[in-house]
């Protein structure tokens, strides 16, 4: 429900800002940043260099994997890390990113309430974006074949199967499939989206069950109007389709939205729309869930280090910088303008997408999961034994940190 308000409060009301300012800091210490590389990421990033030429960002799709060793050295290697719902737990599991509320209350005068991400009370994080898998489409292609857009993942897949008769694209679909963490995203969200629970009341995993059995049903059908490389497919993969006209129907990341109508490098600029994620079930919520990004500071570094890191990070998530970049993200910032490209993520919030639902033990299950759903899609496995090896993978895991 925060999320749900948090996100709806930022998207659905125009910004009356005034005119940002220029950089109202700047450093000489050697700030650094280790975070995600999609574009909202390059827009914060870059506004914090025009303040402080000598600030570094390593933008790196692998940060999650980097970041707990980063900030677990001493001194830390980098002051500013940014985060999500899920890759916040590790950090604060291992208690390497500070407190924030000093920081903010003498330098967070722009935030919002909803921007502050508190846990046990303290804030922790400043939430920057809402984020969300949530459908494109290219219009002309549906409206050339008299497709509406769809709703369901049925839908979906009936659409996909027109396409690939008319021969209109390579392939109807894309999908962020790639063995791993964004194989099992796909899982998680379809399995919400078909009424699934993944744990018991005392933590056992339940995903061997009938809406998990549906949710690798679903996938499996997916695969026949896709790349056959699907299994390498990340976001870049898919939104890098979309641009050069080769996918039709992707269930994208809303951050990603932007690139399409980049002249520079897209080809299908104005044609791709965003809906709602659709639904695993004709009553169901959009199969898709509901995500922050934002930024932590590093515990294990000097006060002062500290203090020029927030105040940086500041100049980076400010209302000039959102001006500048008003299509890179579902901004929570002031002076974001909702435009067409944020309708996917509003329209899922408005049907009840949940949150992505954090914690350690979901950690460990999506890990499991990214460690076996494709020999389910390979052929390598039934779909009972895949959920019982991510089962048996999950439980061997729990138990030794003591979540069982």
């Amino acid at each position: 429900m925060f999320l749900r308000s948090l996100a709806l409060a930022a998207t659905l009301a125009l910004s009356t800002a005034l005119p940002a300012a220029a950089c109202e800091f700047t450093t000489d210490l050697p700030i650094k940043s280790l975070s995600a590389g999609f574009e909202a990421w390059k827009a914060v990033t870059g506004a914090m260099k025009e303040c402080d030429p000598n600030f570094e960002a390593s933008l790196d799709q692998e940060f999650a994997q980097k970041q707990p060793e980063a900030f677990a050295a001493d001194p830390a290697l980098y002051q500013i890390g940014g985060v999500a719902n899920e890759t916040l737990i590790p950090l604060l599991n291992a208690g390497t990113i500070r407190p924030l509320d000093d920081l903010v209350a003498k330098y967070g005068q722009n935030l919002k309430e909803n921007q502050l991400i508190r846990v046990d009370g303290q804030i922790v994080a400043v939430a920057m974006m809402v984020n969300a898998q949530h459908l494109m489409y290219r219009t002309d292609v549906l409206e050339s074949l008299g497709i509406a857009p769809p709703t369901t993942w049925d839908e979906v897949l009936a659409a996909a199967e027109k396409i690939k008769a008319a021969g209109a694209v390579p392939y109807p679909l894309g999908a962020t499939t790639k063995t791993g963490w964004n194989l099992a995203m796909e899982f998680v969200n379809l399995f919400l989206g078909e009424g699934g629970a993944f744990f018991d009341d005392s933590g056992a995993a339940t995903v061997n069950s009938p809406a998990g059995l549906a949710t690798l049903e679903t996938m499996q059908a997916m695969t026949p109007y896709m790349d056959p490389e699907f299994l390498v497919s990340d976001s870049t993969y898919v939104q890098q389709q979309f641009q050069q006209g080769k996918i039709a129907m992707a269930n994208l990341w809303a951050s990603r939205a932007g690139a399409m109508d980049d002249p520079a490098e897209s080809q299908v600029v104005g044609k791709v729309a965003m809906a709602a994620a659709p639904k695993a079930t004709p009553d169901g919520k959009p199969a898709t869930t509901i995500w922050w990004d934002g930024i932590v500071i590093a515990r294990n570094i000097p006060d002062e280090e500290a203090e020029a890191a927030f105040r940086l990070a500041m100049e980076g998530l400010s209302t000039r910088m959102v001006e500048a970049n008003n299509d890179a993200a579902v901004w929570l910032i002031e002076g974001y303008q909702p435009t067409r490209l944020s309708e996917g993520v509003i329209a899922s919030l408005q049907g009840g997408a949940p949150a992505y639902p954090a914690s350690t033990r979901l950690a460990l299950m999506h890990t499991a999961l990214g460690n076996h759903l494709s020999d389910y899609l390979t052929g390598a496995a039934s779909a009972e034994a895949v959920l019982q090896a991510v089962t048996d993978e999950y439980t061997t895991k729990a138990t030794e940190a003591g979540l069982l």
